[in-house]
């Protein structure tokens, strides 16, 4: 995608290159904004997105995809901006990130779990077709 313009030699987008790109609304993007997820430059009624915000809205749709609720999302973004030198929140930081890799790795074993089970019961269900239809035919 390419940038609209750019301001202090950064490039910029617009709310619908971003809907575009991500395949979401611009209202979706106005709500994350409303939320304080997302801060764009205004100019007068017109929004203008950072690479910064891009970059957040990326992690924003991730984080839903992967089930996160929008305050452990800006919980997220807020430590991570605070962190920044500060050794002591460097190290909450990374608590709070190891802890969510922990869940997401449980996650996907439950995940891996369930299909394993569908697959079984696929299987199953293929093999009791199949001798029905050999004791029809039979």
């Amino acid at each position: 995608m390419e940038a609209v313009r750019h301001v202090n030699s950064a490039p910029v987008y617009t709310i619908g290159e971003l809907a575009r790109e991500f395949d979401i609304t611009t209202r979706t993007i106005r709500f994350y904004e409303d939320e304080g997820l997302l801060a764009p430059i205004r100019e007068g009624r017109k929004r203008l997105y950072r690479r910064r915000d891009r970059a957040r809205l990326k992690l924003i749709l991730r984080g839903k995809r992967l089930g996160f609720t929008l305050g452990e999302i800006r919980e997220t973004f807020e430590l991570y901006d605070e962190a920044h030198g500060e050794s002591r929140q460097l190290h909450y930081y990374l608590g709070v990130l190891d802890e969510k890799r922990q869940q997401l790795k449980q996650q996907r074993r439950d995940i891996e779990d369930a299909l394993a089970e569908l697959e079984q019961s696929y299987a199953r269900c293929q093999d009791l077709l199949s001798r029905q239809n050999d004791e029809q035919t039979g």
